[in-house]
């Protein structure tokens, strides 16, 4: 099965991000025929089902039409920066072993394939806050992390500061947005469990990030 709905990546852009979703559908069939419908004007280079299978539905040099209106570490048009791949899951279950063992194995290839870095994969709530959630709180962003195909942070402490929190978010790739959303948004991907207002350990999760992948990392002050 192959989606029609794609096109050339503009602006001479190749992909540099991958941008993981969920279908939000009952089934992986459902999901696929959805990606391929052109009247629905959405699809994405892959679709994985619970069982593990891979549907190639765009390929990887063409713009496929996932991400939407958003951006990352301060460019928009995701699309043409990106290779979208769609997990078939509801948003509300664990996702299964095989799945997660297959999407191992398409990134692996990406990551040979195009100058992709484990910063930058992403999930689709990263890049589009408030208005997306996918993967969501039940995908397991620490799993990828030790594969060496995402990044974590198990970073904690005290120190609250809000402003250096935003400063730091901003550093590491999250588009401007109110306070509380970042909270909310940085928390989906790194803290699903958490509840409260700011605290160090979110602080400390930011600065960790930052310092490590952000677009200031290794510039001197001195």
């Amino acid at each position: 099965m192959r989606s029609p709905n794609f096109g050339e990546r503009r602006g001479g852009l190749t992909p540099d991000l991958v941008v993981i979703h969920y279908t939000a559908m009952e089934s992986c069939d459902a999901a696929a025929r959805a990606l391929c419908d052109p009247a629905r004007e959405v699809s994405a280079h892959y679709l994985i089902s619970a069982k593990g299978a891979v549907l190639a539905l765009v390929d990887e040099p063409m713009r496929a039409w996932h991400a939407g209106a958003g951006e990352w570490r301060g460019a928009g048009d995701v699309n043409s920066r990106s290779i979208g791949i769609e997990l078939s899951n509801t948003g509300g279950t664990p996702f299964a072993a095989a799945q997660m063992d297959a999407l191992d194995e398409v990134l692996r290839g990406i990551f040979h394939r195009w100058p992709v870095q484990p910063d930058g994969v992403i999930a689709h709530s990263d890049m589009a806050p408030g208005r997306k959630k996918d993967p969501g709180p039940r995908f397991d962003w620490r799993r990828l992390s030790l594969e060496g195909l995402a990044v974590w942070s198990d970073a904690c402490g005290n120190d609250v500061d809000r402003d250096r929190f935003v400063i730091d978010a901003r550093a590491f790739g999250y588009p401007k947005m109110a306070p509380d959303l970042l909270l909310q948004t940085v928390r989906l991907r790194f803290r699903p469990w958490a509840r409260g207002p700011l605290d160090g350990t979110d602080c400390a999760i930011m600065a960790d990030l930052a310092a490590r992948y952000g677009v200031d990392r290794g510039r001197s002050d001195a």
